[in-house]
């Protein structure tokens, strides 16, 4: 886990092998406040362009690869089209502060403060003022509160559910361009 781009490294020194890692620089909750991370798109996966028949081995044998991904006898073929829909994506996220924040009815845990490791439930998230307003439990009665989101724990979403949070609509119309000659394959990293 969290390898990928050790993978990536070690696959980019090879000469006629293209890689691609596709990851977002996200802001986390975490128990010391809130902390920048660079989560891969696709966790254990990156997307490489090599000459099938002469290079397959070399990259399956290349530190920090698990394996070529295949399918029986097949290896998938990305088309083109693809890959470059997820750069100009990634390229268009690249200004954008993406960060995972709490949905309305969660349960989260409060992390500091007198009510630590205490669970409630939120109400509202107000994303502008990074702040949730939340129901705790004291003394068996719901008293609101309203807290930084860097003072609740919640369940982490995958970086690519929070990208796809933000992407409002895809053209599935345009044509895809495919290279026959050097087909992406995909590699467990």
């Amino acid at each position: 886990m969290k390898r990928e781009h050790i993978a990536a490294a070690h696959l980019r020194q090879i000469r006629g092998v293209e890689v691609f890692n596709p990851q977002l620089r996200l802001l986390r909750s975490t128990r010391r406040g809130r902390r920048w991370s660079t989560e891969s798109l696709f966790p254990n996966y990156l997307f490489a362009r090599f000459a099938l028949k002469s290079m397959l081995e070399k990259v399956r044998y290349t530190p920090a690869v698990k394996v070529v991904l295949r399918f029986g006898d097949r290896m998938p073929e990305i088309p083109d089209g693809v890959i470059e829909d997820l750069r100009q994506g990634l390229s268009e996220l690249g200004s954008t502060v993406l960060t995972d924040a709490p949905l309305e009815g969660e349960e989260v845990e409060i992390a500091t403060g007198p009510f630590v490791g205490t669970k409630a439930l939120v109400t509202h998230v107000l994303p502008g003022k990074q702040r949730a307003r939340i129901l705790v439990d004291v003394m068996g009665r719901s008293v609101p509160a309203e807290l930084s989101l860097n003072f609740v724990l919640f369940n982490r979403r995958s970086a690519a559910g929070i990208a796809l949070r933000r992407v409002e609509s895809v053209s599935v119309d345009e044509p895809m361009v495919q290279n026959p000659v050097l087909p992406t394959g995909v590699v467990a990293a």
